[in-house]
């Protein structure tokens, strides 16, 4: 499967309480194609890192709501699609959404480690779509382990593609997921909820990177943005039971 076909596959997917970024259209925010953006971004994103041979994919959970849900680049909010295109050597990548761009605290602070790594990779989710609560499409939720079983042939069919030498996993969520499937991974915590500090030192440690003081400093955000520390964002996070139930 090239980067054609696996867009082409995510595009056909479609799941109850769950936001398809390169397929649905979200009457809110997206411009009229955004669909289509979404999907030129990945697919242009994917070639270049195949291309470039980049064999190095991080993992993480699934789509934020203010993030790749915009983009359609997991891991990447429109305020780092500039970084994103940049990193793999000028590729054009464009916005699917109409007002400012919105930024998401976890893309801040992947792409700042990015920044220093100086690196690319391959960003992807274990379940890569938005799952978002029922009638409540600006929001997140934990995948299910039957979302995520249903979707586990294109996780595969990814990494079929890419044939990565490493795999580093995001968090719990994602380093349980991946070992379902037999997949060797380095575990890091997720920078969410708390974790960005040793997110960040764990990520310089794995690639050798002496840290700055910057690594003590949590990133600024305006209180609206705060969505980690959400009324919301606390009961969602305690369904996390329910993704590897049985």
């Amino acid at each position: 499967m090239n980067p054609s076909q696996f867009v082409s596959a995510l595009e056909a997917a479609s799941l109850p309480s769950v936001f398809n970024p390169w397929r649905d259209h979200c009457p809110i925010h997206d411009v009229e194609n955004a669909p289509e953006r979404r999907r030129k971004n990945l697919q242009g994103y994917l070639e270049a890192a195949v291309d470039a041979d980049v064999r190095t994919m991080w993992i993480a959970r699934d789509l934020g709501y203010r993030g790749g849900r915009r983009t359609g680049l997991p891991l990447t909010d429109e305020v780092h699609l500039d970084s994103a295109a940049a990193l793999l050597g000028g590729i054009a990548l464009s916005r699917a959404t109409e007002g400012p761009p919105v930024a998401e605290r976890t893309a801040a602070v992947i792409w700042r480690v990015l920044a220093r790594i100086g690196a690319p990779v391959i960003l992807w989710n274990v379940f890569p779509f938005h799952p978002h609560a029922d009638g409540d499409p600006m929001s997140n939720r934990c995948h299910t382990r039957g979302e995520r079983v249903d979707t586990w042939p294109l996780l595969e069919a990814l990494v079929e593609m890419v044939q990565p030498s490493r795999i580093i996993a995001i968090g719990r969520d994602a380093s349980l997921a991946l070992s379902e499937l037999g997949l060797e991974t380095s575990a890091v915590r997720h920078p969410s909820y708390g974790g960005q500090t040793e997110f960040i030192a764990s990520m310089y440690e794995l690639y050798g990177v002496v840290a700055d003081e910057a690594v003590e400093q949590q990133l600024p955000f305006a209180d609206h943005d705060a969505e980690w520390r959400s009324t919301k964002q606390i009961a969602t996070r305690q369904q996390t039971s329910d993704v590897f139930a049985g």
